[in-house]
């Protein structure tokens, strides 16, 4: 937009346009949501240049940093597959989330997701909280 005036004042340099390109580029970047799309077996993680896969039928870690606020969980499967996921993206589609905690169930029953599954439930309570309190809230009876 900010390149669109300069155009129509007639005042266009090299030097802001590269700005404004600049700006314009990070601006996408960073607020350009992922996008993320899931099978019974499988996870999508799409950005701007890169997209990610994890099978979920086959974690090998759910982790979910205490330090600072932690926006994203990284999820890990046996086969190398490595990717984080926004959790307010977790928190706004109740579907994903059952998905993934589906996942998450089968791969402990198959011995890959053992060990540490603190963060899982610590997430599952946030993720479950967190939708019980929309739910409340949209029906008039919550805070």
């Amino acid at each position: 937009m900010s390149l669109t005036v300069e155009v129509g004042m007639h005042n266009l340099t090299l030097l802001p346009t590269a700005g404004f390109i600049a700006l314009s580029s990070a601006l996408l970047v960073i607020l350009l949501p992922a996008r993320v799309a899931a099978t019974p077996d499988l996870l999508f993680i799409q950005s701007l240049w890169a997209t990610r896969t994890v099978r979920i039928d086959r974690l090998s870690a759910v982790v979910w940093p205490t330090e600072g606020t932690a926006h994203r969980v990284i999820l890990s499967d046996t086969e190398g597959g490595r990717a984080e996921i926004d959790l307010r993206t977790l928190s706004a589609d109740p579907a994903l989330w059952l998905r993934l905690e589906a996942g998450a169930r089968t791969s402990m029953k198959r011995g890959t997701l053992n060990g540490e599954t603190s963060d899982l439930a610590r997430l599952s309570l946030h993720i479950h909280s967190e939708t019980a309190r929309s739910v409340l809230k949209v029906s008039g009876l919550g805070w």
